[in-house]
């Protein structure tokens, strides 16, 4: 009787293969991995960090007295109520600007995307170079400029926020515009819908949670941007900061900097709660 013959674990014949190396030359992602390390090496390089003053000792001691002036914060009911009232001031600034900014950029993204292949998309180019200039100013630039015309306060402030924030979100609003699925808009170009139509009816309902993530995400940044604009006087927290801190008021300014702690953690948590239960 002849036994039957063991069968070779599958494994056993399969060759073992080593780990790809760390560097190849035909890998455009190292070198691009290269070349970022090496931008990185040169901007220490470039830099005059003076890491052993820095952390000298009487440098540490310098920085503890300094922050040692923060404490006791101001605690009095009426500064309490100024610093709610800046609280309330920056809120508002970056929802309204915000809202502006989502409503401005998907106006602007219908032109500056390309729907499908045989779109002209004409107005593509000249409106991105739109949206690159209003993300290339910084909201504090912004403000700087919009205080002439609208003067002091949060106004100035809402505007810069919706101005710079417009030419963030059109650019993500046209790239998920290209990005969205085909095929329904397909369908409704084949029954003769024109673009606005086919827009309306296909591409934003598939897009629409992604457009308000980026507006959620937006908003927390615009809080923190709000609070930044008020040392140009542009009201809220930033505004009351500027102010106390150049009088070295440093009891009220650590009041106003942990409101604007308890703002943004605020903030942030709405926003994360809202951005979970649209991808859900």
């Amino acid at each position: 009787m002849i036994a039957p013959t063991e069968a070779v674990p599958e494994a056993a014949n399969t060759p073992y293969k080593l780990p790809p190396p760390l560097f190849n030359a035909r890998c455009k992602a190292c070198w691009f991995g290269l070349a970022g390390l090496a931008f990185v090496v040169a901007s220490f390089l470039s830099l005059d960090l003076q890491w052993a003053q820095f952390l000298s000792l009487p440098a540490l001691r310098s920085m503890a007295k300094f922050g040692a002036e923060f404490f006791p914060p101001d605690t009095s009911a009426a500064f309490l109520r100024q610093v709610a009232l800046g609280a309330w001031q920056t809120l508002a600034m970056s929802t309204l600007g915000t809202l502006l900014a989502a409503v401005t950029g998907l106006v602007l993204a219908l032109p500056a995307s390309r729907l499908h292949s045989d779109d002209s998309a004409w107005a593509r180019t000249p409106t991105r170079l739109l949206l690159n200039a209003l993300r290339a100013v910084p909201e504090l630039v912004w403000a700087g400029l919009l205080l002439i015309a609208a003067g002091l306060g949060p106004f100035a402030g809402t505007l810069a926020l919706a101005v710079h924030t417009s030419g963030v979100l059109g650019r993500l609003f046209a790239e998920a515009m290209e990005n969205a699925p085909p095929g329904p808009a397909a369908a409704l170009r084949v029954q003769g819908a024109g673009r606005l139509r086919t827009c309306l009816y296909a591409t934003l309902p598939q897009i629409l949670p992604q457009l308000l993530s980026y507006s959620l995400y937006r908003w927390e940044n615009n809080i923190r941007a709000a609070a930044v604009l008020g040392v140009v006087g542009a009201g809220g927290l930033g505004q009351l900061l500027s102010f106390h801190m150049g009088l070295f008021h440093m009891a009220k300014t650590a009041t106003i900097l942990g409101g604007m702690l308890l703002l943004v953690g605020v903030v942030d948590a709405l926003s994360y709660a809202a951005r979970r239960g649209l991808t859900r």
